[in-house]
C-alpha cells in the first residue's frame, strides 16, 4: 500500500506540526519572556558601549569606571536568566511534542488494518517512530526558539541602529532581498535531501532487523557476504544523502554570512568617509559596530535553522503520511452477547490484488459447536477464509453471518471478543509467562484461572520448573522457550479466553510427537461445545473433526467426515495418502 500524499506546501506541513505545540502555550509564554530578556540584554550591551567610551574612558570618569564591571555582570546575569528560561522551556515543549507524537503513532499502529502491515517493512515503521519523530523536536521547538529569540534580538538591534544612524542601517539592509532569494533556493534543496535521508534510514532499519531476526538462516546458509554487500549498498546511499545534506548546510551559512558581511563592508566604507567621520563620535561608532557584530551573531543561527526546519518538515511529511493512513473499518454499531457460534459464509469473493481472486463465490454453513477443518494445497484460500471471520481483512463481496448477525454490523471489539486464535506463528511478548497467558482483555484473570489454563494446555509441567514459575520473563518473542513450549503458552491463552469460536491455524505444528499427543487431547476437550475452525496441513490431526472442507483455488471441492472423504477417491484421499507415504518413508 503506497503512502498517502501529504501537502506539497512546506508551510502547510509545518502549521500542522505546530498544532501539536499549541497545547503548551503557557510554557511557550514563559519561554517568550526569556527570549525577550535575551534580546533586551543584547541591546543593553550594544548601548552600554557608547557612554562607556565617550563619557567614561575618554573623559576619565574614575567613579563611573568602577561601576563598569558590575554593570557588565548585571547585563550578562540578566541574559543568563533569559537564556535558561527560553532554552529549558522550549526543550520542554519539544520533548512533549515528541512524546505525544510517539504515543499517537503507537496508538495508530494498533488500529491500522492487517493489509497495511502486509505492504510495509517493520524496519521502516520502526524508523518512523524512532528517527523521523526525533527530527520533529528541532522543528517544533529549536527552530521556533531561534526564530523568536534571534528575530527579537535582530529587530531590537535594528531599531537601535536606526536611531543611532538611519543612513548606515539602510545601507546594511540592502543585502536582505539577496538573502531571501538564496534562502528560498536552499530550502527546496534541504527538504529534497532530507526526504531521501528518511527513506534511507528506513532501509537501514529494515535490513538490520532482517538479519537480527534471521541470524540462524544467515549463518547456516553462509549469507554473511551477501548480507554485507547488500547492507553496504544501502549504507553507502545513506552516507551519500547525509553528505549532501551536510554539504548544503556547510555552504548555506557561510554564503548568508558573506552576504551580510557585504552589507557590513558597505557600512564600514561609508562611515570611513571624511564627511561621516566628523559627524560620529568614537563611542557612537563603536556602539553601532558592536550592534552590527551582535546582529551577525544573531543572524548566524537564523542561517542554520533552515536546515533544521527543512529536515523537520521532511520528517513531518513522513510521519503525517503514516497518521493519515485509514484505520480499520469499524462501521458496525452492534454489541454481541455471547454467541452460540453458528457461522455462515455467503458468496464470498476476495482478492489481495485486483483481478486475482483468492476466494471465488464461496458459501459454507457451520453449526454451533461444530468443528470444521480446512485443508488443501498452499494458496488454496484456507487462511484467507478464516482471516475474514475476525475481519482482519474487510469483506469485498459476500457476507459472513454469526448467529444471524452480519459481522459488518458488529463492532470490531465485540466481534473479536467472541473469537480465540492459536496461530502457527506464535507471538509471545517480552513479559512474564503469566502476562502472556492473561494477555490484553484477559489481564483480570486470577492466578488460579491462569494456572488452570496452563494445565489444560499441558504447559504447567514446564512452567513450574522455571526459576520464577509464572513470573519468569519469556524474552523477546519467547526466545528462551522451545517451539513446543511457546505453542502451549499460546494455547493456554486461547483456553483462558473461553471464547465460543476458536480458530486453530496449525496449532500443533511446532510440537513433537509426545507433546502433540498431550496437546491434541487438551484441544479435544477445549473444542467441546465450541465452534472450531481448524487450518491443517497435517491431516492426522483432524481425523476426529465433525466436518472437513477441501479447498482448491478458492473454491470448495469436497466436504465430509474423514472416513467419508477417504472413500470418494478425491483430492482429500490423494492428500492423505501422499502424507501417509511421506511419513512412512521418513520413519523407515
Amino acid at each position: 500500500m503506497a503512502e498517502k500524499q501529504t501537502p506539497v506546501s512546506g508551510w502547510a506541513v509545518y502549521k500542522r506540526l505546530l498544532r501539536y505545540s499549541a497545547e503548551y502555550w503557557r510554557t511557550f509564554l514563559i519561554a517568550i519572556v526569556g527570549m525577550f530578556i535575551v534580546a533586551i540584554s543584547t541591546l543593553l550591551f550594544a548601548k552600554f558601549v557608547e557612554p562607556m567610551l565617550d563619557d567614561t574612558f575618554i573623559e576619565r570618569d574614575v567613579e563611573t569606571i568602577k561601576w563598569v564591571p558590575i554593570a557588565l555582570m548585571a547585563i550578562y546575569g540578566i541574559r543568563m536568566l533569559g537564556a535558561f528560561l527560553s532554552g529549558y522551556f522550549m526543550a520542554y515543549i519539544a520533548r512533549g511534542v515528541v512524546r505525544k507524537m510517539r504515543t499517537k503513532i503507537f496508538s495508530h499502529y494498533l488500529t491500522l488494518p492487517i493489509s497495511f502491515f502486509d505492504s510495509q517493512s517493520s524496519g521502516t515503521l520502526v524508523s518512523k517512530m524512532v528517527y523521523d519523530v526525533e527530527q520533529l523536536a528541532d522543528a517544533a521547538s529549536g527552530v521556533v526558539t531561534v526564530l523568536f529569540r534571534d528575530s527579537l534580538t535582530i529587530i531590537a538591534l535594528l531599531i537601535f541602529m536606526f536611531l543611532e544612524s538611519a543612513k548606515l542601517t539602510l545601507i546594511l539592509m540592502i543585502s536582505i532581498p539577496l538573502l531571501l532569494v538564496f534562502v528560498l533556493f536552499i530550502s527546496k534543496r534541504f527538504r529534497r535531501v532530507s526526504q531521501r535521508i528518511q527513506h534511507s534510514m528506513g532501509d537501514v532499519s529494515t535490513i538490520t532487523e532482517e538479519i537480527i531476526e534471521a541470524n540462524r538462516e544467515v549463518k547456516i546458509f553462509g549469507g554473511q557476504n551477501y548480507e554485507n554487500k547488500r547492507f553496504e549498498v544501502i549504507n553507502r546511499n545513506n552516507w551519500r544523502q547525509f553528505l549532501k545534506y551536510h554539504a548544503t548546510n556547510a555552504l548555506s551559512s557561510p554564503v548568508i554570512e558573506f552576504v551580510v558581511a557585504t552589507g557590513f563592508a558597505g557600512v564600514l566604507y561609508y562611515v570611513t568617509q571624511p564627511s561621516m567621520i566628523e559627524d560620529i563620535t568614537p563611542g557612537k561608532f563603536m556602539s553601532f559596530l558592536t550592534a552590527m557584530l551582535l546582529l551577525l551573531q544573531s543572524a548566524r543561527p537564523l542561517a542554520s535553522i533552515n536546515a533544521q526546519l527543512q529536515r523537520g518538515i521532511a520528517a513531518a511529511q513522513s510521519v503525517f503520511s503514516l497518521l493519515d493512513e485509514d484505520e480499520e473499518t469499524n462501521k458496525g454499531s452492534q454489541n454481541l452477547e455471547r454467541v452460540k457460534g453458528h457461522i455462515e459464509f455467503k458468496h464470498l469473493t476476495f482478492s489481495y490484488e485486483k483481478d486475482r481472486p483468492v476466494l471465488h463465490d464461496l458459501s459454507l454453513k457451520i453449526n454451533a459447536g461444530e468443528s470444521v477443518a480446512f485443508v488443501g494445497h498452499s494458496g488454496s484460500g484456507k487462511t484467507t477464509l478464516v482471516n475474514l471471520l475476525p475481519r482482519f481483512y474487510d469483506l469485498q463481496q459476500g457476507e459472513i453471518i454469526i448467529d444471524g448477525h452480519n459481522i459488518e454490523d458488529v463492532r470490531l471489539d465485540s466481534l473479536r471478543s467472541h473469537i480465540a486464535l492459536v496461530s502457527q506463528h506464535v507471538t509471545l511478548f517480552n513479559d512474564t509467562v503469566a502476562h502472556n497467558i492473561a494477555y490484553g482483555d484477559l489481564d483480570s484473570a486470577t492466578p488460579e484461572d491462569i494456572r488452570a489454563a496452563a494445565k489444560a494446555a499441558h504447559a504447567l509441567e514446564f512452567i513450574e520448573q522455571l526459576p520464577d514459575g509464572f513470573e519468569t520473563l519469556v524474552g523477546e518473542n519467547g526466545v528462551r522457550f522451545s517451539g513446543g513450549q511457546r505453542q502451549r503458552i499460546a494455547i493456554a491463552r486461547a483456553i483462558l479466553k473461553d471464547a465460543p469460536i476458536l480458530i486453530l491455524d496449525e496449532a500443533t505444528s511446532a510440537l513433537d510427537t509426545e507433546s502433540e499427543r498431550h496437546i491434541q487431547a487438551a484441544l479435544n476437550e477445549v473444542m467441546k461445545d465450541r465452534t472450531t475452525l481448524v487450518i491443517a496441513h497435517r491431516l492426522s490431526t483432524i481425523e476426529r473433526v465433525d466436518k472437513i472442507v477441501v479447498l482448491d483455488n478458492g473454491r470448495i471441492i469436497e466436504t465430509g467426515k474423514h472416513k467419508e472423504l477417504l472413500t470418494k477417491s478425491g483430492t482429500y484421499e490423494k492428500l492423505y495418502k501422499l502424507q501417509f507415504s511421506d511419513a512412512a518413508e521418513a520413519s523407515s
